[in-house]
Parts: C-alpha cells; sequence; structure tokens
C-alpha cells in the first residue's frame, strides 16, 4: 500500500505521519499521534464527536482525510486549554453543568470555539445552529446552550 508524508501542526506541534490516501483524519489522529481526545463515535459525520479545528473551522474528522490537513493547523480539545489553564469554554461547560458522561464534549466545544471565533455574540439560536451537528445523548442541549452563551463574552477569536 502507498503511503504518503502529512505534515501538519497538531495544537501547536509540529507532526509528521505517513498516511495512505483513505486513512481519516480520525483514524490518523487516534492511532497514529495517539490524540484520544478526539472520539469515534458514529463515523458517518452524524454524531459530531470527532469535530476538531482545521485551520479554524470545525470538520468532522470521520469525514476529513489525512491528506487534507497536510500544510494546515490541527487543533483538538487539548489544544484550546488544559487543567491548569482551561480555555473559557471549558470552564464555563463545567460551571454550567454542560458535562455528563463527556463523550460529546470535546466536539461540542470544538464547534463552540468556531462559532465563537466567527460569531463572538452569538443568539441563543445561533448557538443552537452551530451545535446541531453535535449529538448528546445525556443532555437535553440546554446547559450546553447556557455554557457556551456564558462563555461568550471571555472569549476572544484569538483564544
Amino acid at each position: 500500500m502507498t503511503t504518503y508524508p502529512v505534515r501538519f501542526l497538531l495544537n501547536g506541534t509540529p507532526v509528521e505521519v505517513d498516511v495512505a490516501a483513505q486513512d481519516t483524519l480520525l483514524e490518523t489522529l487516534r492511532n497514529k499521534l495517539w490524540a484520544t481526545e478526539v472520539k469515534n463515535g458514529c463515523g458517518k459525520g452524524d454524531c459530531g464527536c470527532c469535530a476538531v479545528l482545521l485551520d479554524g473551522r470545525a470538520v468532522n474528522s470521520c469525514l476529513t482525510l489525512a491528506v487534507q490537513a497536510n500544510g494546515k493547523e490541527v487543533v483538538t480539545v487539548k489544544g484550546l486549554g488544559n487543567e491548569d489553564d482551561p480555555h473559557p469554554l471549558q470552564e464555563s461547560f463545567i460551571r454550567k453543568g454542560a458535562i455528563q458522561c463527556g463523550f460529546c464534549t470535546a466536539g461540542m466545544i470544538v464547534s463552540a470555539k468556531s462559532l465563537l471565533d466567527e460569531n463572538p455574540r452569538p443568539s441563543p439560536d445561533e448557538i443552537r445552529e452551530a451545535v446541531s451537528g453535535n449529538l448528546c445523548r445525556c443532555t437535553g442541549y440546554k446547559k450546553i446552550i447556557e455554557a457556551i452563551s456564558d462563555a461568550a463574552p471571555k472569549c476572544s477569536p484569538s483564544d
């Protein structure tokens, strides 16, 4: 099988990995780069738990070929913040109780980050639309929408 070298920034760190033409970004992140914070849910682009930022835009990594990341920047939820220095969205999700089992959380936060970068003061309807591709089986989305709305004033496109 022919492989291709792919180089990109992963959470600010340059990486290089050999991939087959059909390898998805999800498979590459999880299985070759150990970015297990990117969850493998449906594998069909229906659930959004595998969402990452690709050059600042939220994409489903299960539908994105790894070669499409070549020369670009990929940011996962770990690239937004960590336990010692959490992103305002991460803090708000915790504070507002928008996390239940946690499986959808990384994709939700990444999608919310993409929204807030484009629209720093979204309405509740705009938030609903932005996360409509992210399925959560535990909450009724109320707390998720509240968490994103709460974090918006604390976020700037450069966060």
